[in-house]
């Protein structure tokens, strides 16, 4: 079977905290994207996902574009870029105009974005995002498409995403640093939301959690956009390290005994397997440390690794809740929360949270994109997927607009006099 046509290509990278990962995707003739090549190294200049090492970055986003270059068969220079930092913050601006009734015209939506445009205050950050969301008429009904609708009021809300400078212009200089011009960095949340959420639900009200590396992102969605934010920062690296620690083993064991062994639900059999922890050579993991109270011999029960497991998750827990408390995610139980990121392929982790969060609880998986490979279709690369279907749809974002023409007219001495003449008739 002949590949299909390529028109554009859509190369995306997520600079995680324990990850970095890129992806080369084609979007076809009749608009959809399938995956020409992937990449991924360890992320070892990244923490919480700020920059703490230039140099290991840069390396790392080189040595991955690389190798999604050679399986795709093709160089690329234009990449789109995560950033889940913990500096995120997201509003929501209203703006309206006076229509008198009349009907809308193209020159009215721009005028309005424009004030919208300029009616952003950024207070010292960053603007990552301006993106209309969703138009209104006379304050009451929303609409997708107001041109030719007659409105006495015609408004618009505009999902704005701010963010501090600094963590910004380093992580463009590692991409830049790399040989690759950015497009755009994109708020995780915001990709990850292309990925996993349908546009049903956005619209009816969801919860999405991320739970990565060192960072977990709580946004929640409404009436189809983003409305709130809130950053946490622990994520499943600290469930690595609780492991290493409690067990006095090497982090890249203690990361090994966690994907195979670990769960967030304990079951009565945990106590009677018992878990390999030693090296293959039989000495400790760690030289000249004994292993950690838990362990007997170099063996442990999996009860002992769920137990330390499931204190650290708690914790997570905790703040997830009282994040979506404070964004006011308390109404119906219908409504439902979305887990993701690399924390979310934990065995039993969806159970957990149902019952620690009360709320219906879905792991969050990316779709759209064909021929993704089975490595790359769990929650650990849905940022990665939701960049590049970010990237193909290339939403209108405001900060890009250039500010609407204006036609200056100059009148002449007698036109001028003639009118205020005019004018002052009128009005005495």
């Amino acid at each position: 079977m002949a590949q299909p046509k390529v028109e554009k290509l859509v190369t995306a990278i997520d600079i995680g905290s324990w990850k970095v990962s890129a992806l080369i995707a084609g979007r076809t003739e009749t608009g959809e994207l399938t995956i020409l090549g992937t990449g991924q190294r360890e992320s070892r200049g990244v923490r919480r996902g700020f920059i703490a090492d230039m140099e290991r970055t840069e390396l790392a986003v080189r040595e991955t574009v690389e190798q999604a270059e050679r399986v795709a068969g093709t160089n690329i220079e234009d990449v789109w870029v995560s950033f889940s930092g913990g500096s995120l913050v997201s509003d929501v601006v209203t703006v309206e105009r006076d229509m008198g009734g009349y009907r809308v015209e193209q020159t009215d939506i721009d005028d309005l974005l424009a004030t919208g445009q300029q009616g952003i205050d950024p207070d010292g950050r960053v603007v990552l995002h301006a993106q209309p969301t969703c138009f209104t008429i006379n304050g009451k009904v929303p609409v997708k498409k107001p041109l030719g609708m007659h409105a006495d009021l015609l408004g618009v809300d505009i999902h704005v995403v701010l963010a501090d400078g600094a963590p910004l212009a380093n992580l463009d200089l590692c991409v830049r640093g790399a040989y690759l011009n950015v497009n755009s960095i994109v708020a995780s949340p915001i990709a990850t939301g292309f990925a996993c959420l349908s546009e049903e639900e956005r619209d009816l009200g969801v919860a999405l959690v991320e739970l990565g590396a060192g960072v977990t992102n709580v946004s929640l969605y409404a009436g189809g956009m983003l409305v709130g934010l809130h950053s946490i920062p622990i994520g499943a690296s600290d469930i690595t390290d609780d492991i290493a620690s409690a067990f006095g083993i090497r982090r890249s064991q203690a990361e090994r005994v966690k994907c195979f062994y670990g769960s967030a639900m304990q079951n009565r059999r945990d106590f009677r397997e018992m878990i390999e922890i030693a090296t293959p050579h039989g000495d400790v993991a760690i030289p000249g440390q004994n292993a950690g109270p838990n362990a007997e011999g170099g063996k442990i029960t999996r009860a002992a690794l769920v137990g330390v497991i499931c204190e650290r998750l708690n914790q997570i827990m905790v703040e997830v809740n009282a994040a979506l408390a404070g964004m006011g995610f308390n109404s119906p139980t219908g409504r439902q929360v979305v887990l993701t990121g690399g924390g979310a392929e934990m065995k039993g982790i969806a159970d957990y949270a149902q019952g620690a969060l009360g709320r219906a609880v879905r792991i969050g998986r990316p779709r759209g994109i064909a021929a993704l490979p089975e490595a790359h279709g769990g929650p650990a690369f849905a940022t990665l997927a939701g960049l590049a279907l970010y990237g193909a749809s290339n939403p209108v974002d405001l900060r890009t607009m250039a500010p609407a023409p204006q036609t200056v007219h100059r009148l002449s001495a007698p036109q001028w006099w003639q009118r205020m003449m005019r004018a002052m008739r009128t009005n005495y």
